[in-house]
């Protein structure tokens, strides 16, 4: 009697990585199922399901993961205004713990024991699905060719994986490395690695391949009025033109749209990986740029100043976690609960100026507004009493006045050198 293969569900992306890794496993006696998840990426998915089976996949799944990208995913970051580091919009970071998530559906279907990734053991996206399948279901074993020292002593480098590929009859497109590697989804496109090591190397326009340059955007403003709901994207509406766009996933591809041919959205940074190491991040997010500034100008006019200011402390934290791979987690359980609730009623539209790579708030407009224009106007009392000021002063100043004191009795005639070092 033949013994039974065990299952593997592969996260497959058709590249050589992840090619050689389909043909390794199904060589040490598992049947494989490549999962493929539609994340928005610029790619033939045909062909990438044609070369699975070509490699040795017994089944392939192809899915279409856009609209819960954007609606469960990309919508959720906005309401925390998710930012790693003040400057990344974790573009590739939202992305996986939705493909980790579909991988372990697509297990337990198939009744498979095992899943497989191709994030390397320096990156994050090993941390990322590794800490999904525990979350989601802890009994799934986890195959990572590149933390498995069998694998790692046959292929030492690319050059092994390619002269594999070619032993095995496995299409590979290119025998040389790229100068840099990229990953692409709806949300964004990152570029790192290669020549974009060198922290004093700038990018030429041939590593952008979403965003024309600013230099080259159009020289006149597009001009949008995006609407929201507690919070999420509802419309936008070009005012100039009048198209308008209320579906979820074509709201935020049209505003890539809009993004992309006015250079929106490019960041050059150096981030902390999870793992303790550096690294150099070039990153286009030409929608969600737009969306994530337009969303932070309405909570200024609905959302409460203590509630703003306790959320705006929980942004790192948030940031954090869905940089680490934390997505399913009791901690962001907890978050997510506090944000939706400081999203009840940020409701309104917000006017953006769209130009050479800029998003410029030029209004904005909420039924459940907390801007009192008499009462915040410099011309006008409004019913406000300007002598409450006075005791207001008085009271915060008494903590300063006791400080004061105390530095005085310590050293009478240096203290204020010390602290100015005059």
């Amino acid at each position: 009697m033949r013994a039974v293969k065990k299952k593997v569900v592969l996260a497959y992306s058709g590249g050589l990585d992840t090619s050689v890794i389909l043909k390794w496993l199904v060589e040490k006696g598992f049947e494989v199922i490549a999962f493929v998840g539609n994340m928005g990426q610029r790619d033939d998915f045909e062909e990438i399901k044609h070369k699975a089976l070509l490699t040795g996949a017994s089944k392939v799944y192809i899915e279409d993961l856009r609209r819960e990208f954007v609606t469960d995913f990309i919508f959720t970051a906005l309401m925390g205004n998710a930012v790693y580091e003040g400057r990344y919009l974790l573009g590739t970071s939202i992305a996986r713990p939705l493909l980790a998530k579909r991988q372990v559906e697509i297990a337990e279907k198939e009744g498979a024991e095992y899943v497989a990734h191709g994030a390397t053991g320096k990156g994050n996206d090993q941390v990322r699905f590794e800490l999904t399948y525990a979350a989601l279901n802890p009994h799934l074993k986890v195959i990572a060719p590149w933390k498995d020292p069998e694998f790692l002593e046959k292929f030492k480098g690319r050059p092994d994986l390619i002269k594999y590929a070619r032993e095995k009859g496995i299409p590979i497109k290119a025998t040389e490395e790229k100068p840099y590697s990229e990953d692409e989804n709806l949300m964004h496109i990152s570029h790192e690695a290669g020549k974009l090591e060198d922290p004093m190397y700038r990018p030429d326009e041939s590593v952008y391949s979403l965003t024309v340059s600013p230099k080259e955007a159009p020289d006149e403003e597009t001009i949008l009025e995006i609407h929201f709901k507690d919070g999420k994207p509802v419309k936008v509406v070009n005012l100039k033109d009048g198209t308008e766009k209320n579906d979820p996933l074509e709201l935020f591809e049209y505003l890539n749209e809009i993004g992309r041919k006015n250079g929106v959205g490019r960041v050059d940074m150096i981030e902390n990986r999870f793992i303790g190491i550096k690294s150099r991040g070039v990153y286009e997010t030409p929608g969600a740029t737009i969306l994530w500034v337009a969303h932070r100008d309405l909570e200024g006019i609905a959302m409460d100043k203590e509630v703003m200011h306790l959320r705006d402390m929980l942004v790192p934290k948030f940031s954090e976690l869905i940089y680490n791979g934390f997505w399913f987690s009791p901690e962001m359980d907890f978050i997510l609960a506090a944000f939706k609730k400081a999203q009840e009623a940020i409701d309104g539209k917000v006017v953006v100026a769209v130009y050479k790579g800029n998003v410029m708030p030029v209004g904005r407009d909420s039924p459940t507004s907390l801007y009192d224009e008499e009462l915040s106007s410099m011309d006008v009392e409004g019913g406000f009493n300007a002598l409450d000021a006075r005791g207001f002063i008085n009271i915060h100043a008494l903590r300063l006045k006791a400080h004061n004191l105390v530095l005085r009795k310590r050293n009478p005639y240096s203290w204020r050198k010390e602290i100015t070092g005059g």
